[in-house]
Parts: structure tokens; C-alpha cells; sequence
């Protein structure tokens, strides 16, 4: 075995027989300083064997790596559970996604999915073309029905005229009446584009806010006089008997 001063550093090679099983002490012959020198196995079971105070040491440098690997567990766990419910919310709730922040909407889009923002779907289109004198007009009347489950207001109606390469070449606005739809309910709408442009071929409709119709809303339908109930006979005997009054 190789023997080391620890004063000086000199190095000696020694046979493993003249230190013995139970060790002995040695003494340096360049520095004169004397230790004691365990057996081979023992030395080496002694380097093998860390200190109490390196053994706690890494025991809890050991502890802090596991909290650490816990709390990236529960970090990574958080943001997975965090992102399906956002995304679950966003699938589930995408008409009300879209309702408050409308440029969503074209993302829906991307991925497939459609949203109804407004709650209505068009039901009963019809869509005429006539003539005044030589003037062409194209009617577009229709109704919109609630398919949500709640009260909505209703928004206005765009109707785009294209031509045969799907360019718009008329753009009309209209109202859905009454303001408010209850849920299953219908309103009416109607359109008159006059003159039509000769190169219009198709009719593109869709729903837009209120405040994007250039028109004003229609009013609320005031009620009209009573109606008067049909004359008795003796009225109208009465009535029959009056001279007639000559104008001057």
C-alpha cells in the first residue's frame, strides 16, 4: 500500500504485512512526523463510509430535491388542469366567448367550429325579383327564430348581393322586429334592394350588431283608434233620415 505524510506530503510504498491487522503507527523519515495507518480493508471501508455530518448533509440536500420534484409535479399537474378547463370552457361556452370578444370568432372558424353569437338562426327566407317599370328590385323577407335558451335582443340584418365570382356588388341593412326575442320565438325582417345590380347572382345573409346598421329602428307599432262597432238598425234608420248638405 502507498502511505502519504499529511505534513509534508512525502509518499512511501509499504507491504500490507508490516502494518498489520490492527494498524500501527509510522513515522515519516524526511519530516520526522509520526500518524497511525490503518489496514488496507479498513482504510478503505473507512473512505467507503461518509461522515455523520456528510450523511445529514445529504440527507437533506436529498429532502429538497424532493420537494423540489413535488412542487414541479403539482406545478405541471395545475397547468394541465388549468388548460382543459379553458379549453373545455372555450368548446362548451364559445357562443359567449364570442359574444364578448367577437374577433374569436374567425378562430372558431379555423378549427371547424360554429358560433352563433346572437342565439338566432334564419328560418323561412324568400327572396323575389321583380320590376318596377324597367327598374329591377330584388325583396329578401325572412324570419329569425331564437335557438337559445334565454331572452336575446335582436340585432340588425346584412344582406349582401354577389356576383358570379362572389364579389359583393349591393349591401342592404335591415332590423329584426320586435327588439326582444323569447326563447323559441320568431321575429320578421325584410329587405327591398332597388335598383338590383344586373350582375347580381347570389344572396349572402348575416347577422350584425344593431349599432352597424347605417338605419335607424324601426318604432314600436303605436296602437291604432279603436275601430267603431257596425251601427244598430235604429241608427241607421237614423242616419238614412239626416239631408244630405249641399256644398255653396
Amino acid at each position: 500500500m502507498i502511505l502519504t505524510c499529511p505534513s509534508c506530503g512525502t509518499h512511501y510504498f509499504a507491504d500490507d504485512s508490516t502494518i498489520g491487522e490492527s494498524g500501527r503507527t509510522v513515522k515519516c523519515a524526511s519530516c520526522g512526523h509520526s500518524w497511525f495507518v490503518q489496514p488496507a480493508h479498513l482504510a478503505e471501508e473507512a473512505a467507503a463510509k461518509p461522515a455523520p455530518h456528510e450523511l445529514y448533509r445529504e440527507k437533506m440536500r436529498e429532502s429538497r430535491r424532493e420537494k423540489s420534484r413535488l412542487a414541479a409535479v403539482f406545478a405541471w399537474v395545475f397547468t394541465i388542469i388549468l388548460f382543459v378547463g379553458l379549453t373545455a370552457g372555450a368548446f362548451f361556452f364559445r357562443n359567449e366567448v364570442v359574444k364578448a370578444w367577437p374577433q374569436s370568432a374567425s378562430a372558431y372558424r379555423l378549427f371547424g367550429l360554429e358560433v352563433n353569437r346572437f342565439g338566432l338562426d334564419f328560418e323561412g327566407v324568400v327572396h323575389t325579383r321583380t320590376f318596377n317599370d324597367t327598374i329591377p328590385i330584388v325583396t329578401v323577407t325572412g324570419r329569425a327564430v331564437n335557438v337559445s335558451k334565454s331572452t336575446v335582443e335582436t340585432p340588425g340584418v346584412r344582406v349582401d348581393l354577389k356576383d358570379e365570382s362572389g364579389d359583393i356588388v349591393a349591401t342592404r341593412f335591415s332590423f329584426v322586429t320586435p327588439a326582444e326575442l323569447a326563447p323559441g320565438t320568431a321575429g320578421q325582417f325584410g329587405v327591398v334592394v332597388e335598383p338590383t345590380p344586373v350582375e347580381s347572382y347570389e344572396i349572402d345573409l348575416t347577422f350584425v350588431d344593431r349599432s352597424a346598421v347605417p338605419t335607424e329602428p324601426p318604432a314600436e307599432a303605436a296602437p291604432g283608434p279603436a275601430s267603431r262597432s257596425p251601427p244598430t238598425a235604429e241608427e241607421a234608420s237614423d242616419e238614412a233620415l239626416l239631408p244630405e248638405t249641399q256644398d255653396e
